[in-house]
């Protein structure tokens, strides 16, 4: 379990390469650091996944609307890391369908996605999207609107929980060999004569204990943060944070078996209805974050009610309001700008910056991790010495999870080999098989709770509940009426004593009220 439960004052004071930012990035660079030898650190200020990579659409998508901006090489590549990460992340990564109804008054052109869906499947060497009659529409969304309806076209991408991906490489790197901390925070860096890296000075957030830490390189995957540290040598541009919102409704309201994508009728920006997690998600938005940088970003009325103009504009007899909405999420997008473009007008493409051993590394899209991971790692290569033999993934492969079935179905198994690779096969044969029932109507398990609490770095019970699981999203007032529950089993694994755990459950319902509420409760 190395790394798990790691302290800073527990670690080494030297190390090959230190990683800032625990964000799906931050975490992608780390772990395949790991994988090519060197010895690394990965800090996070806040939480693992924190800010936006656990406030995405949850798609591994490759990236269909950029062939519209003329992106050919980016969808390209984005096709290729969607279906290796389907491949490798079986359970977590999973094939999803898509729908996206076609009118002939307003949004794309029947042909037009004709031609574009066929490029889409061509980069995918295989036929991925499917034409549907007006009738056909009709029938595969009920209540959809009927008023200058021409047909529908269905296609492939892929969902994902982002935060438990993060989480996987994270806990993965770690036990090949790398270690990483929350809750600490990156105060400074010092550089030697010449101007190059030296060290970086890191501060537990907890504690309040400081060290010093030897280190040629500082690869800074902060977000948009990332100008905190490294301001852009590029002139005239500069990271443009921009949000975007979800709003999360009860499955029961309108069960989906894919994704409708929609054209919004307000500006011609494609909105989405998604299942996700036993719920149905409503989103996003593309505006500019003007909120306080350092507070969690929370779902304005203005943006519910855009997402909800767009809804019923598409699905006219859909009983559906604010007054349903379970809960909202939102997350900040960096992107590097000179803010003379629409926000959904901006690129997505990642930029790295060096700077004598400071590695910067903004932008990208959750589905391209991997490409910018190796492009920082490229960049930061002439700083760093000969890596030690390369980890194979011998270690992360665990034991085999053979003859594990008395403690949960095949789906069970599916999800926890997924979530937590080979630590899945630990959880099945740990715990006590009542623990693997849902939690409510979602498809998170008691299990998972036992889990994150004993091994997963868990400082806040919002780290738990919005983040290790997802119940905080997915139930009503953030799942409050189960915390007595939770803090009965998660006793014997986290050392609070009743005091810090009345502070704890007080502090993430005041959170949960503040920044995921549904908005109208918020305005009120």
């Amino acid at each position: 379990m190395a790394g798990y439960k790691m302290k800073l004052s527990d670690i080494n004071k030297e190390y090959d390469m230190i990683v800032v930012g625990g964000g799906i990035n931050g975490a992608g660079i780390f772990y395949e650091a790991v994988k090519k030898g060197y010895r690394m650190l990965l800090v996070e200020a806040k939480d693992f996944a924190w800010g936006t990579s656990s406030r995405s659409s949850k798609m591994v998508h490759g990236g269909l609307r950029y062939l519209k901006q003329g992106k050919f090489l980016l969808t390209k590549a984005a096709v290729k890391e969607r279906e290796r990460l389907l491949k490798q992340y079986p359970g977590l990564i999973t094939p999803l369908k898509f729908i996206m109804p076609v009118f002939d008054d307003y949004g794309p052109s029947r042909s037009s996605m004709k031609i574009g869906l066929s490029i889409y499947s061509f980069m995918a060497r295989e036929k991925q999207h499917k034409s549907y009659t007006k009738a056909q529409a009709i029938e595969k969304i009920p209540g959809i609107r009927k008023k200058s309806l021409v047909s529908a076209v269905g296609f492939k991408d892929a969902q994902v929980d982002d935060a438990r991906l993060v989480l996987r490489l994270i806990y993965e790197g770690c036990l090949l060999g790398g270690t990483a901390l929350n809750y600490t925070k990156v105060t400074g860096i010092e550089r030697d004569r010449k101007g190059h890296l030296a060290a970086v000075n890191v501060m537990d957030e907890t504690s309040g204990t400081s060290v010093e830490i030897k280190t040629k390189v500082l690869i800074n995957a902060t977000g948009a943060f990332a100008e905190t540290l490294h301001p852009s040598p590029m002139k005239g541009f500069h990271i443009r944070p921009l949000r975007g919102s979800h709003l999360v409704f009860p499955e029961s309201i309108f069960p989906l078996d894919r994704v409708i994508s929609f054209i919004h009728p307000q500006d011609l920006r494609p909105v989405f209805l998604f299942p996700w997690e036993g719920s149905v998600l409503l989103g996003t938005t593309d505006v500019d974050h003007d909120q306080d940088m350092e507070m969690e970003p929370f779902v304005t009325i203005k943006e519910a009610r855009y997402l909800m103009d767009g809804l019923s504009h598409i699905l006219p007899d859909l009983d559906l309001s604010l007054k349903d909405c379970i809960s909202s999420i939102a997350g900040v997008r960096p992107v590097l700008s000179k803010k003379k473009k629409a926000a959904s007008r901006e690129s997505r493409e990642h930029v790295v910056w060096k700077d004598k051993g400071l590695i910067t590394v903004t932008g990208g899209k959750l589905t391209t991790f991997r490409m910018l991971a190796n492009d920082a790692l490229k960049a930061a290569k002439s700083y760093l010495p000969k890596p030690a033999v390369p980890n194979s993934g011998q270690k992360i492969k665990g034991q085999p999870c053979d003859e594990i079935c008395q403690n949960g179905s095949k789906n069970v198994q599916e999800r926890l080999l997924g979530r937590y690779g080979s630590f899945g096969c630990q959880m099945i044969r740990q715990y006590d098989k009542q623990l693997f029932s849902p939690i409510e109507n979602t498809k998170s398990l008691w299990a998972e709770i036992c889990y994150a609490a004993e091994y997963e770095n868990i400082c806040h019970l919002s780290d738990l509940l919005l983040r290790r699981v997802r119940i905080g999203l997915l139930l009503p007032e953030g799942g409050k009426k189960l915390l007595d529950r939770i803090e009965t089993l998660c006793k014997p694994y986290l050392s609070w004593d009743n005091k810090k755990w009345n502070m704890e459950k007080k502090a993430y319902i005041k959170l949960w009220e503040t920044y995921y509420s549904p908005p109208e409760e918020r305005e009120l």
